[in-house]
């Protein structure tokens, strides 16, 4: 945060003061720090209440003006002279102390009902039934007591000389003596977030304290109607943090309305600045997440979660910054602004959390009709991401202009910008039980599920519904820019250029089992990986069906691209035809668990598998192993040393013993995905499991005689991966090592007849079993093509899927143009793909015709 003219002091809207401790005569600022008319607006009222709660976020910012750490010896900027303006000074000293003598009483409350439960827990932790142990109640309650007493002896001290008040009287020395004793708030921020997490997980475990923890009882001020509010634990542990803020704030104010000749201006000097500086210490240390801003009834309503998600408005999609806080889910754009201007939020609607509501999938209407984009534009956007970031990284290696960096930078942005607002397409509705319905198109399952689960944690406190003045509003949105935790739009283009580039290449994923469930049910797993800035639903497990244990066993390759997280979401598997989401007309699954984890290079970057465990709710436990291989390695052609078999064999030595134009095993696998997988979402995409692929890899080469009956029997995606294992392990590609370097060329060529007479001539290149395959298979592409509204399944997606495979550069020219290891979409990958995709959109001879020549589907064997 930025500093006012004051040095150390974090920054108050005009709208904030207004609604702070009898404004503290702080002067007017707008919600960016900009000076703004006095006063407030017009038809709003001042209020003079006491608010014991943060105006600004508790990222706790005391840097200097000069940005350094080093003690400073603050003055008021607008001093009282002697004599000049005394007795106001010295009225407005009485107020702001006894505004802030009030807000101590409250605090002092807080902390005793905090401290109420502490002794019979301790009294329990020795028993046979002990509520928590020993060690978690000093986790929870670390250095409580301890503030209490500072607190309380300071507020004994103080409350005589404000009630008994005299203009010479001095406190300044109580004020040092507190800011004195600091230390114990940085041993208490240090353990702050461990105490908030054994909090959460003690009340997930035990319904006694669970009970306990959200409705602790806090005695009202001595003059308030309400003998006592419940507050939750959560709340109270925050108290302390907001505190230190608070107090440093008073410590101003007191400064610019204390004359500098009083005694008290050298000790409130002195102790402002011991607290600046304890606050530029630990500032950094404290949990962003923990932001909060001050309602205008002077209650804290904290940020909680903040993200960018695309909104379906008016038939197109927008990218929104929605921000959801402890009661309420507000929707905002960044305003344009002009060069040299702070950036602002521009509320588009707000719902209280006590009037939303999650639609079922039944009872939701079918979404607007929005148009998608096809799966070919979304690809090439990722090339022209690619090539762009291959061309920036060969500017800063020849030490390029920063003008031309820029500038490339700038287009990679604009076509991340399009991907991550055009890519999602799961539906997130919410709705106002008293308005209108609202539409959200994710990437992700898991975001979906985050997103629902943290509003409904919120929905379990008893809220309120209310509407927002103006003014209100203005105070909620002005202060979205500088809670927010979220700053960026998840693009790498944001991203630093020391930061990690992510694994480009193959992880080898077993999913082994899971344990926790409280009852049986129909269960699978889902992976995902990052790519581009979002996150793309990968494999699936079988379901395991009527089990608390499911053991799946099952291997996976996902393929990555700049990937730096895995994800495990794990289903119960719902068979109820009726539970249809209407926006995507397909079943709804319940999620039972997720869970993250980091894809640390150093970890899975090694031969061997790594096993490890990822906790989902606390509760649910996935086992399970990976390992990376990286894109050369894993494309890597090694000849069988076994002739009599298929896998790694030279296609003609294969067609050659069958007496056959197409390899059996191509027919096969072909037939079986166009009779039960041809309408499978992500058919090719999704990985099939890889020891069932290996089981039908050793069935292949040894020309077993239950070939068909096993092939009717598998998972259609493990036979689809059969396929694609075939093709990959050619000892050389389909389309071979010697016509490479022409395909390359061919394709590059502007004029279309020259390219076209190009590639027809390159075919009619091919060996016979050569071409005769790659006919069969562009027939057989182009079917599953012709089911994308049901598979998903483009031909650019086919040809992503294939192009790779089919068409390779030897090793040895593989390595003269090897490209960044960070960028899997290198110019040679983006031209394989291009091939497939033209020989799919312009195919060399009718299918029909292809169909007729029985030649090409000779059943010897």
């Amino acid at each position: 945060m930025e500093p006012l003219s004051h040095p150390g002091l974090p920054r108050l809207s005009w709208i904030d003061t207004l609604y702070s401790n009898f404004s503290y005569g702080a002067d007017d600022y707008d919600a960016e720090g900009n000076e703004e008319q006095k006063g407030p607006p017009e038809g709003s009222e001042t209020m003079p209440y006491i608010d014991e709660s943060p105006t600004m976020s508790p990222q706790l910012s005391a840097r200097s003006q000069s940005g350094g750490g080093d003690s400073i010896s603050p003055t008021p900027p607008e001093g009282l002279a002697p004599g000049v303006e005394a007795g106001k000074g010295l009225e407005m000293r009485k107020l702001v102390l006894s505004g802030f003598l009030a807000s101590e009483e409250i605090y002092i409350n807080q902390l005793e009902a905090l401290l109420l439960p502490m002794k019979p827990l301790k009294a329990t932790a020795t028993t046979s039934q002990p509520v928590l142990t020993i060690q978690q109640i000093e986790t929870i309650f670390y250095k409580i007591q301890d503030i209490y007493e500072i607190h309380k002896e300071f507020y004994d001290n103080l409350c005589p000389k404000v009630q008994q008040w005299d203009s010479q009287v001095t406190m300044g020395h109580l004020f040092q003596k507190l800011a004195s004793q600091l230390g114990v708030y940085k041993a208490f921020v240090d353990n702050y977030k461990v105490a908030l997490e054994t909090a959460e997980k003690c009340s997930q475990s035990n319904n006694q304290f669970q009970k306990i923890s959200e409705e602790l009882k806090v005695k009202g001020p001595k003059d308030s109607k309400d003998s006592h509010t419940s507050v939750t634990m959560e709340a109270l542990l925050y108290k302390p943090i907001d505190r230190v803020t608070r107090s440093t704030l008073v410590l101003h104010d007191l400064l610019k309305h204390t004359p500098v000749d009083h005694p008290d201006y050298p000790l409130l000097q002195d102790a402002l600045r011991i607290s600046q500086n304890f606050l530029s210490s630990i500032n950094e240390d404290i949990d962003p997440r923990r932001t909060a801003v001050t309602t205008p009834k002077g209650e804290t309503r904290q940020l909680v979660k903040d993200g960018f998600l695309v909104e379906v408005s008016e038939g197109s999609r927008k990218l929104r910054h929605v921000f959801l806080f402890t009661d309420v889910l507000l929707c905002a754009k960044l305003k344009k602004t002009s060069a040299g201007k702070h950036q602002q939020y521009d509320c588009k609607w707000y719902i209280p959390l006590a009037d939303l509501v999650f639609p079922s999938p039944e009872e939701s209407e079918a979404s607007p009709h929005v148009h998608p984009f096809p799966d070919h534009e979304l690809e090439d956007m990722k090339m022209k991401i690619s090539a762009l970031k291959s061309e920036i990284q060969k500017e800063k290696a020849n030490k390029g202009q920063s003008r031309a960096i820029e500038r490339l930078k700038k287009k990679m942005f604009e076509n991340e910008f399009l991907l991550l607002l055009n890519s999602p397409t799961i539906p997130f509705r919410i709705h106002n039980r008293n308005g209108k319905s609202y539409l959200f198109l994710l990437s992700s399952d898991y975001e979906r599920s985050e997103w629902r689960e943290a509003i409904q944690k919120l929905q379990k406190k008893d809220l309120q519904a209310f509407v927002l003045s103006s003014v209100e509003l203005q105070v909620l949105t002005g202060s979205c820019f500088k809670l927010r935790t979220v700053h960026n739009i998840p693009v790498t283009s944001n991203k630093d250029d020391d930061e990690s580039p992510g694994l480009y290449g193959f992880l080898h994923v077993i999913v082994h089992s899971a344990k926790g469930f409280k009852q049986s049910a129909h269960l699978y797993c889902t992976l995902e990986v990052d790519s581009f800035g979002y996150f793309v639903s990968k494999a699936k497990t079988r379901v395991f069906r009527d089990t608390t244990e499911p053991k799946w066993d099952e291997e996976f390759e996902i393929e990555l691209e700049g990937s730096q997280s895995l994800r495990i979401l794990c289903y119960e598997k719902c068979y109820d035809k009726t539970k249809v989401n209407k926006d995507n007309n397909e079943i709804v699954d319940k999620i039972m668990g997720k869970g993250q984890i980091q894809l640390d290079p150093q970890t899975v970057e090694t031969k061997n598998w790594h096993t490890d465990v990822i906790e989902m709710n606390g509760q649910i436990k996935v086992e399970f192993s990976m390992k990376f291989t990286s894109r050369d390695m894993s494309l890597k052609r090694t000849p069988s040393k076994k002739q009599t078999g298929v896998f790694g064999v030279k296609i003609s030595v294969v067609t050659k013993r069958e007496r056959s134009k197409v390899p059996y095993i191509v027919r096969q696998c072909v037939e079986e995905v166009e009779k039960r997988g041809i309408e499978e979402v992500g058919i090719y995409r999704i990985s099939g499991v890889a020891t069932d692929i290996q089981a039908l890899k050793a069935v292949f080469d040894a020309n077993n005689k239950d070939i068909l009956l096993m092939l009717s029997d598998m998972d259609i995606n493990a036979i689809a991966g059969t396929l694609k294992l075939y093709f990959r392990e050619l000892p050389e590609p389909l389309l071979t090592d010697r016509l490479y370097p022409a395909f390359m060329e061919g394709i590059a060529l502007s004029d279309p007849a020259a390219k076209e007479n190009c590639m027809m001539h390159l075919l009619r290149s091919l060996p016979d079993p050569n071409l005769i395959t790659f006919l069969f298979l562009l027939e057989h592409l182009k079917r599953v093509a012709e089911k994308e509204p049901i598979n998903k399944m483009s031909l650019h997606n086919l040809a992503t899927v294939f192009g790779p495979t089919l068409l390779r550069p030897s090793e040895v020219e593989s390595k003269a143009h090897l490209t960044s290891a960070a960028d899997i979409w290198s110019h040679d990958v983006m031209a394989q793909v291009q091939v497939l995709l033209y020989y799919l959109q312009h195919p060399p001879i009718s299918f029909a015709e292809l169909k007729r020549n029985t030649l090409y589907f000779s059943t010897d064997v």
